[in-house]
């Protein structure tokens, strides 16, 4: 009777050791990376601290380990990372694609192995790989066909591309190539790679501007460096009502420049005068990390998610500019699109940051990486 009881108790006790072994696996974080390529710009900080902050909300943070690794503008060494990162037991991976293409062969070999690949603003061609971006060709035909109108069909235009390979700079190029093609009084007469940095845009400008004066150009499309250019031309003494039509990046700065002029904001350091700045803003918003990572979870918890996640375009013009005031989630919702330099203080910083789809990261996930909750 007491071996009976015996074999009772061992086995009770066994099923609560197996109980409380699930409970751990249960309890077991995934492990996630995310894979940067090309980092040399705001955007691109903006956005990773964005999906640092999802990782930490508190939908998250029982859930997910987050690593983060950056190749560079180097599509071999992100493919060398990847392949490390599936090696290393990664469960899902929130990549930043420097090539369309190239990453193909790596990305079918994680689907192979179980491992939930998602590609944020830049796209990944391989069928198995959920990609989370805006309609790239879009941006550019929208912005290019404003700044043609703008111009009245005719005039000399300066266009600044982003970083060469990508999905993003390939596709809104070509499309706003293709409707100043359809004005034969548009001229591009200086082109150059801005790589998406308000540094790289100057240095490009100035190189122009070393053999064309402001007055031979009359508009600009730059994938990202409109603030930029208004503050050049304000150095060159341009006055604000002179300054040149831009179509271009959604950066906090061109948005206060478009503010009407005769305004005042506050800055970190006294008030800031907007001028009126003739602009069509548009943005990849840096918030297309975080729903990436949020879906790539959403799949390892076995929900269905959309193969493609085309995001809503960011637009706003001189007429739709908004300030917020506070940068509270609340605000954003109302639908204010630039914030004040007193909150935020770099002016390439971007300001698209809301979705209704990710209420866990707002303006202080965008600036520092901290979660709304």
């Amino acid at each position: 009777m007491m071996f009976k009881q015996a074999l009772i108790a061992g086995a009770t006790s066994a099923v609560v050791l197996a109980g409380a072994a699930g409970a751990t696996v249960a309890q077991e974080k995934a492990k996630v990376f995310l894979s940067m390529s090309y980092i040399g710009n705001d955007w691109q900080g903006e956005a990773a601290n964005m999906v640092k902050a999802m990782a930490a909300s508190k939908d998250m943070a029982d859930k997910v380990d987050l690593q983060v690794q950056v190749s560079g503008p180097n599509a071999q060494k992100q493919i060398q990372q990847i392949n490390a990162m599936v090696q290393a037991g990664a469960k899902a991976i929130v990549v930043y694609p420097i090539s369309p293409t190239a990453l193909n062969a790596a990305v079918k070999n994680a689907c192979t192995k179980g491992v939930v690949v998602v590609a944020y603003d830049a796209a990944i061609s391989e069928p198995c790989a959920y990609n989370v971006t805006i309609d790239q060709a879009e941006a550019g035909r929208v912005t290019a066909e404003w700044l043609a109108k703008r111009l009245n069909g005719k005039g000399n235009i300066v266009t600044i591309t982003g970083v060469p390979g990508t999905s993003v700079d390939t596709e809104r190029t070509k499309a706003a190539k293709d409707v100043f093609a359809k004005y034969p009084n548009i001229k591009i007469v200086n082109e150059a790679v801005g790589m998406w940095s308000q540094a790289v845009a100057r240095t490009e400008l100035s190189k122009i501007l070393a053999t064309r004066k402001w007055d031979e150009i009359d508009g600009l499309w730059m994938q990202v460096g409109c603030y930029t250019a208004n503050t050049m031309q304000l150095e060159a003494g341009a006055t604000p009502d002179k300054l040149k039509p831009c179509a271009g990046e959604g950066s906090n700065g061109g948005r206060i420049q478009m503010l009407p002029a005769g305004t005042e904001v506050e800055g970190a350091n006294g008030t800031y005068k907007p001028m009126g700045a003739p602009r069509i803003s548009y943005a990849s918003p840096p918030y297309s990390g975080a729903l990436a990572l949020k879906l790539a979870v959403d799949k390892l918890n076995g929900k269905g998610i959309p193969q493609l996640t085309t995001l809503p375009l960011p637009l706003v013009t001189n007429e739709t500019i908004k300030l917020c005031q506070e940068g509270t989630w609340v605000e954003m919702k109302a639908g204010c699109n630039a914030f004040k330099p007193s909150l935020v203080s770099n002016p390439g910083w971007f300001a698209s940051i809301f979705s209704n789809e990710t209420p866990q990261v707002g303006l202080n996930a965008a600036l520092v990486g901290q979660p709304e909750y």
